[in-house]
């Protein structure tokens, strides 16, 4: 299984994606803001740039695998080995206040006040839920690919 975020539009400390899995569209991201980091960047500059809880992750492509939050106390899928990064997951929520650096997914956008943000989150959340379990319990790899491709101010894609 393939998951592609294509990050398209930038706000003050949001960011808005793309989300595609196996090629299909199937909604949006947002996530914190993007200060342009990459999985090959060396891990010292990396962390000079992080602001902890303030940060997108970095570019790259990443394993998928389950994890149980203890903040949330349920399990979800989780982001392996991003560099500078630790217990990354893709999980509900509309707001960049909603999450510590995590993925929030959902099946339209808005923009309020300078920044970007998900709605029907749950209705986007729980199909891809399912379906990345079922993938992993059939033992299948689960990656997801992060890559810029922001528009210009026409709102033409730059990629």
């Amino acid at each position: 299984m393939e998951i592609l975020q294509k990050r398209v539009k930038r706000g003050k400390n949001s960011t808005l994606s793309i989300l595609y899995i196996d090629g299909v569209r199937r909604g949006y991201v947002v996530e914190d803001k993007d200060r342009d980091l990459t999985s090959d960047m060396p891990l010292a500059e990396l962390m000079t740039t992080k602001v902890h809880g303030q940060t997108a992750i970095p570019t790259g492509r990443y394993r998928i695998g389950l994890r149980e939050s203890p903040t949330f106390k349920r399990t979800y899928p989780w982001l392996l080995n991003v560099p500078g990064f630790e217990y990354i997951y893709i999980h509900k929520g509309n707001w960049i206040k909603d999450t510590l650096g995590c993925v929030l997914v959902g099946l339209s956008w808005g923009y309020e006040g300078g920044e970007y943000c998900v709605r029907q989150s749950k209705d986007l959340f729980d199909p891809i839920y399912e379906e990345i379990t079922a993938a992993l319990a059939r033992k299948e790899k689960v990656w997801y690919t992060i890559e810029q491709a922001y528009e210009d101010s026409a709102g033409k894609l730059l990629v």
